[in-house]
């Protein structure tokens, strides 16, 4: 199992903050992006569409390509915007 937390924007858009899921296959990043998105309305919306989706692993920024192993803690956030 993996743990999933969403924060910012995404967590209100999905209305989950976070939840324990299977190892995605591929285990990868972007395989459990494509997962999740697989779940169809405001999670394709949002996981998918013209804002990219950030990931840490185990609280290091990870890339799409980044394998995931059990236990692994994903979260996934917003790009971070300001001024």
């Amino acid at each position: 199992m993996i743990r999933l937390l969403y924060f910012a924007s995404l967590r209100e858009r999905l209305g989950c903050d976070a939840e324990e899921l299977p190892l995605p296959q591929p285990a990868t990043v972007q395989g459990l992006i494509d997962q999740l998105a697989a779940r169809g309305g405001v999670w394709a919306e949002a996981l998918q569409g013209a804002t990219p989706v950030l990931a840490a692993v185990n609280q290091d920024m990870a890339r799409p390509e980044q394998p995931l192993n059990e236990g692994d803690e994903v979260a996934l956030f917003p790009p971070v915007t300001g001024g």
